[in-house]
């Protein structure tokens, strides 16, 4: 069986349903008792955000790398990050990578494809809301992505920052967000909504009766894990 590196801790409350949620999803796929083989490196949340508030994205890149370097001497034989924010600098990681690693961006993308969606709201940071790294996915499969409004992204990250990576959960919270998708789908004519934040689907199980569906990007990526766990 080959073993999964993990990049945790950016932020810690995702990296636990990460690691919940590949090992349910693998028991389901393997009910032999048997367990999947992880290796988790939980790095500083605050040091990736404060280098890429700064615009610093080859420190972020050199900072990471050195962090993937690690799992792929640990044994892993493959890697993913647990959040979509670092994604800003998917690609540089990926060409320095000495193992192969998986893009959330990547497989959400083919998950809107699979389901005909062609006009997307994206929540998430705002590194996230307002960086090139989805659009220049997205575009490629002729999906278009809808930000929210600025005062709208101002709220939605200053509750991701300061609630949900904390673990804090508050039903005003979870009204808020889903007053925002309301407005985004009959003024904007969104089709769907991205959850660009590994924390958000913690907060926005479902869809809250919106119409339109929640791609819950850390599942995605989970399926796409246990996937190659089992290759």
């Amino acid at each position: 069986m080959k073993t999964v590196g993990i990049i945790g801790g950016i932020g810690p409350e995702s990296t636990v349903d990460y690691y919940r949620l590949i090992i349910q999803m693998y028991r389901q796929q393997v009910p032999d008792g048997s367990y999947p083989r992880i290796i988790i490196n939980s790095i500083d949340l605050k040091q990736m955000l404060d280098l890429i508030g700064e615009n610093r994205l080859a420190d972020v890149t050199a900072y990471i790398s050195g962090e993937i370097l690690k799992l792929a001497f640990a044994g892993a034989d493959f890697a993913l990050l647990v959040s979509n924010t670092p994604h800003a600098v998917f690609d540089a990681l990926h060409s320095q990578s000495p193992i192969p690693l998986i893009s959330i961006v990547e497989v959400t993308c083919q998950a809107a494809k699979k389901q005909g969606l062609k006009r997307l709201g994206l929540f998430g940071t705002r590194f996230t809301m307002q960086g090139r790294f989805y659009p220049d996915v997205f575009d490629n499969a002729s999906i278009a992505l809808i930000q929210p409004a600025p005062e709208e992204q101002v709220y939605i990250h200053g509750k991701y920052m300061n609630e949900l990576v904390n673990g804090i959960l508050l039903p005003e919270t979870r009204e808020g967000l889903l007053t925002i998708v309301g407005r985004m789908r009959d003024e904007e004519g969104i089709d769907g909504l991205i959850l660009g934040g590994t924390e958000l689907p913690l907060i926005l199980q479902d869809n809250g009766d919106q119409g339109i569906p929640f791609l819950n990007t850390t599942r995605l990526h989970v399926e796409r894990v246990v996937s190659q766990l089992l290759a």
